[in-house]
């Protein structure tokens, strides 16, 4: 019997065509899940989806969304609802690494554009997607999860990096709020606070930076891609249908450190 199979479930993951999404979506692909891709880059979008479909038995599309437009998320989410009938699980993974400033250099438009991306577009995807599973619970079909990328940010101090920080502290108290709001319709949210993982945004950091992260990790490495696989399998199955309003630190013991 196979404990993790996800076949007949479809999860959305926005930020899906690369990096930590990409991984996760591996692992969901594998474990027979449905999978809607909603990113910007619609030739990355290709390629994922190329990669992903060969994985598994579930269908994958691929739909081009900028999560910081409202427009953009709604039309995806009808998108997905057309091409795969339901949403099970959404991964919201989408993310920006913020305008990179020391406090003193904050500006308004760097400060609002990672909250736009990293925090109000999560937000705004939960609302419409929400929206489908409160609905198909009113019908008897209840349940669905919201797995939200987060950060060991969130919960610990980085030089140059308090927008993305805040934003990422904010992700963890909209899972909060969201799992107790949306408890009585059988929704779990939850947060994975990741830490040093290498990705096209951390490929942008100092080359010292990942020295210097790879020594304070208590386990001394990055972490690994192959890993997540089994972490989303396992936050979109229902054998974690009772852990919500948790935020989970997935960093080799950083945090702690």
């Amino acid at each position: 019997m196979d404990l993790f199979d996800l076949t007949g479930r479809t999860c959305v993951i926005t930020g899906g065509n690369g990096g930590l999404g990409l991984a996760m979506g591996r692992g969901l692909a594998k474990a027979g899940a449905n999978i809607a891709i909603l990113a910007r880059n619609a030739e990355k979008n290709a390629a994922a989806r190329a990669e992903l479909v060969v994985l598994g038995a579930g269908e994958v599309v691929a739909l081009t969304c900028d999560i910081a437009d409202e427009a953009e998320i709604e039309t995806a989410v009808a998108g997905v609802l057309s091409e795969l009938g339901r949403i099970d699980v959404c991964f919201a993974n989408a993310g920006i690494s913020g305008a990179g400033t020391a406090i003193p250099d904050i500006t308004a438009q760097g400060w609002d554009h990672t909250m736009a991306v990293n925090t109000r577009g999560a937000a705004l995807v939960y609302k419409h997607v929400t929206r489908h599973m409160i609905a198909r619970a009113g019908e008897g079909d209840a349940g669905g999860k919201l797995i939200a990328t987060s950060s060991g940010q969130s919960i610990m101090g980085v030089n140059r990096s308090s927008d993305y920080a805040a934003s990422k502290a904010a992700m963890n108290g909209l899972t909060r709020a969201a799992a107790f709001e949306l408890a009585r319709y059988q929704i779990t949210a939850n947060a994975l606070l990741f830490g040093f993982y290498e990705t096209d945004i951390t490929a942008k950091a100092d080359p010292k930076f990942a020295d210097w992260m790879s020594r304070r990790i208590p386990l001394r490495r990055p972490g690994d891609h192959a890993g997540l696989e089994g972490l989303a399998v396992f936050f979109a199955s229902p054998h974690s249908d009772y852990i919500t309003g948790q935020c989970l630190p997935v960093d080799g013991g950083l945090c702690i450190s």
